[in-house]
């Protein structure tokens, strides 16, 4: 579940496109047919610190709120669980398996040949 870190107050106009950065919160014209994008701005300054390795950080409702989550680990980061292994079963010595007569080979069928084209028809 996310936590707010952070209330702005500022009221979101739709106009723009809103991300945050480790210093505050900034926004961006958002571009239309025929209009330009507009240059980023800074919307306001949060003066947190903030830890990508561990959460996620993203803007949420109206008054820009500044939430975090945590971020999922996985592969070789993910905590290995403390419970004991059971001790693996040996394995039974196999037996010799018996070696088959070896089979007979199968005669081929002769190769088909290519059928012969008709010559082309001369063009006058």
């Amino acid at each position: 579940m996310a936590e707010i870190i952070f209330k702005s107050g500022i009221k979101r106009d739709k106009g723009l496109l809103y991300w945050a950065r480790p210093d505050g919160i900034y926004g961006k014209k958002l571009k239309r047919a025929g209009e330009s994008a507009g240059k980023e701005t800074k919307v306001a300054s949060h003066g947190q610190s903030l830890d990508y390795s561990k959460f996620m950080y993203f803007i949420v409702g109206d008054d820009l709120s500044l939430a975090r989550s945590a971020r999922q680990v996985g592969g070789s980061k993910r905590k290995k669980s403390a419970a004991p292994k059971k001790a693996a079963k040996k394995a039974a010595p196999k037996k010799a398996a018996k070696k088959a007569a070896p089979k007979k080979a199968a005669k081929k069928a002769p190769a088909k040949k290519a059928a012969k084209k008709a010559p082309a028809k001369k063009r006058r």
